[in-house]
């Protein structure tokens, strides 16, 4: 995908893990189950995590968890209805890979060790697929389905924290060498640090071009970045602005910036000590993420 970055904005302040006893795991992790668990939903994603976890077993390889996203419970509701798992996911939108889906029976009375059983037999090497990342659930009665689905190709919400600080981490590299900005370098610099306010401002921008299908710095509501950090009670000296539209990754938004002479700029400008990172999932057609950094000087 083709990223595309706005003109920066700096504006001045105004006051495997195998198993070798397979068997004798599998039963420790469901007597864990039975001690902790009431029969309800979770049990239903703690018996899949304990599946994955002990790999059906020692059958198959150990796999991470699965993140819980409640578009898949719906998912899993509309499939359990009666439609395909494709229509179900087309119902409710759902943006990612519905990989696969399961439907188990028990008594409605049935305790998490009995679920726990029905998983882990011709179904767990479905469970158990290192390539899912994704889980819904619905029940009704005795009746489960469960609903899995592969990672997407862009990050999702969830993921924000990991990307936050690789973009951090990423940008205090880059102002701790020094680098070029066109033709204008620029020495070492102090490390920017995360600030939550920052992260909840650049957050609101994002989504808001997100959701209306525009790029630019200054919002619908005809306020700059400026504004936005002072609405949120952050008392600042200097603040700067950079936005990208297609990036999938810390990696690549970074480096877009810093090939840009002005926002190069704004990330090397030393008088900067605090920054703020988000990015939001753009609809209606446009698929890619929507960037926004923050960068701060606070007054003292």
């Amino acid at each position: 995908m083709t990223s595309t970055i706005a003109p920066p904005r700096t504006l001045p302040s105004r006051p495997h893990r195998a198993m070798s006893a397979g068997a004798a795991r599998l039963g420790a992790l469901l007597a864990l189950v039975l001690a902790t668990m009431a029969p309800a939903a979770a049990d239903v994603l703690r018996s899949v995590e304990v599946l994955r976890e002990g790999g059906c077993g020692g059958r198959q390889p150990a796999a991470p968890a699965l993140h819980h996203v409640a578009s898949l419970d719906r998912v899993a509701e509309h499939w359990s209805w009666g439609r395909s798992l494709e229509q179900a996911a087309a119902q409710v939108d759902y943006a990612g890979d519905v990989a696969s889906g399961l439907h188990v029976r028990t008594s409605p009375a049935a305790s998490p060790a009995v679920l726990l059983k029905v998983l882990a037999g011709d179904g767990c090497r479905t469970l158990a697929d290192r390539a899912l990342a994704e889980i819904g659930v619905w029940q009704h009665a005795g009746d489960t389905w469960l609903v899995l689905a592969r990672p997407r190709s862009l990050p999702r919400r969830y993921q924000a924290p990991i990307l936050a600080g690789r973009v951090l981490e990423l940008v205090n590299e880059a102002r701790s060498r020094g680098t070029r900005c066109g033709t204008h370098v620029f020495g070492p610099a102090p490390p920017v640090s995360a600030s939550p306010t920052l992260d909840g401002v650049a957050l609101g921008h994002a989504d808001d071009m997100a959701v209306h299908g525009y790029f630019e710095h200054q919002d619908l509501a005809g306020h700059s970045p400026a504004d936005r950090v002072r609405a949120s009670g952050y008392r600042e000296k200097l603040v700067g602005e950079n936005i990208a539209y297609g990036p999938k990754s810390a990696e690549e938004v970074v480096q877009g910036w810093l090939d840009s002479p002005g926002h190069c700029e704004n990330i090397m400008d030393p008088r900067f000590a605090e920054m703020g990172i988000a990015f939001a999932s753009g609809r209606a057609g446009r698929h890619g993420l929507y960037w926004v950094q923050l960068l701060a000087a606070p007054r003292a």
